[in-house]
């Protein structure tokens, strides 16, 4: 199996750690703008299956051109470039996945579909966390019910100490983060799909100490495909993202003085993007490699054999000191890791552009990814029948 990794930073260095425990691994492909970050990666592995290259993202006749003679490629840099990526890649000849975050990026990779499957390859979009696995889970738990009329993902990374100014630490890009807060997000309510805003609908939510009680609020992007592929069966599905309570009313008042804006703002004979001043600060001024941990709810409520039930997945995740991978490297990368590994292999064998709910073999990816130590774990409620 021979892998091109796309970015070189926190997700494809994940990615790579993942990828050299298998043997059948024969060769990485890394690429990044950036020859620290490929040198750095090339030091700490050393490894003769990785190579380095140093390329634009952007420039995909010469990135098409690396894809030639890989199985997939795995797109760890900002949402924006996927699709092109996606195109080079069906190019190549070469299967694709990415960590998205998007939706209006993944309904454009969709478009790839038919071509996709003419040129023999297969497209994944949203391989992450959220999106990402969250989709998977909600799959095997609509597959234990009989009928499933309620979804509900709640997902956070957090910082296992909070500190000011947001009680967050920076654990993936800035960019996604900020779209997170400022796109509206897809929500099933009374049977209808609708876009709502974000950063609205806050709620109290229960993790076992330290944690204590925190709060959960609509983002964008984390339901990802669902509401098609799962959507007509349900009255109520949504995503909330987790977080120290304080931090939605915090982040809402920087949307709304326009800290996230794109349009352009004069000020004296200049220009600026107000997004674009905020993602600088928060560059500079969030905390960055803090110890972190992954909270994660998926609630499924349906009925099996006329009985009322919910089947309930959780995780609390925290970084791995032994290997230096945080939890949100572990939770994001090892996803599209074994996914990606699975297309490979051959155990998904679905061409075209897929939603990974349809297309990844639920029990095999929830076994392997737990057999990388991440504390994931299934239950089921009821109601206890009256005397």
């Amino acid at each position: 199996m021979r892998f091109l990794v796309l970015g070189a930073g926190r997700m494809g260095y994940a990615v790579v750690f993942d990828l050299l425990t298998n043997k059948e691994v024969k060769q990485i492909l890394l690429v990044d703008t950036e020859e620290r970050r490929l040198d750095f990666i090339k030091s700490t592995f050393k490894d003769d299956r990785i190579a380095a290259v140093k390329a634009d993202v952007s420039d995909c006749d010469e990135l098409s051109y690396l894809m030639s003679g890989c199985d997939v490629v795995i797109s760890c840099v900002t949402y924006k470039f996927n699709y092109e990526l996606a195109k080079a890649a069906m190019e190549a000849g070469a299967s694709f996945c990415d960590l998205g975050g998007n939706e209006d990026v993944v309904r454009k990779e969709f478009l790839l579909d038919e071509m996709a499957r003419e040129k023999g390859v297969t497209i994944i979009p949203d391989c992450g966390l959220a999106p990402g696995m969250v989709s998977i889970l909600c799959a095997s738990a609509c597959e234990d019910l009989d009928e499933y009329s309620e979804i509900r993902i709640r997902v956070g990374g957090l910082p296992v100490e909070p500190r000011p100014p947001l009680n967050y630490s920076l654990f993936f890009s800035v960019e996604g983060l900020i779209n997170e807060y400022v796109e509206d997000a897809t929500v099933i309510r009374g049977g209808r799909l609708i876009r709502v805003p974000s950063l609205q609908d806050l709620e109290e939510i229960e993790f076992p100490q330290p944690f204590g009680t925190l709060e959960a609020f609509n983002t964008s992007g984390g339901i990802s495909t669902l509401p098609t592929t799962l959507g007509d069966r349900v009255v109520h599905m949504d995503y909330k993202t987790i977080r120290y309570r304080g931090h939605c009313e915090m982040v809402r008042l920087l949307r709304d003085l326009g800290l996230m804006d794109t349009r352009p703002l004069k000020l004296g004979n200049q220009q600026v993007r107000p997004r674009a001043i905020l993602a600088t600060l928060l560059e500079q001024k969030l905390p960055k490699d803090e110890p972190d941990v992954v909270l994660l709810r998926v609630s499924v409520k349906g009925i099996r054999e006329e009985i009322p039930t919910e089947v309930i997945w959780e995780a609390i995740d925290y970084m791995d000191e032994a290997t230096g991978l945080s939890a949100m490297m572990r939770t994001t990368a090892f996803p599209i890791s074994i996914i990606a590994q699975m297309v490979a292999s051959g155990e998904i064998m679905s061409r075209g552009t897929l939603p990974q709910e349809k297309c990844v073999p639920a029990h095999s990816f929830i076994s392997q990814f737990q057999s990388r130590g991440v504390n994931l774990k299934r239950s089921e409620r009821s109601p206890v029948a009256k005397s």
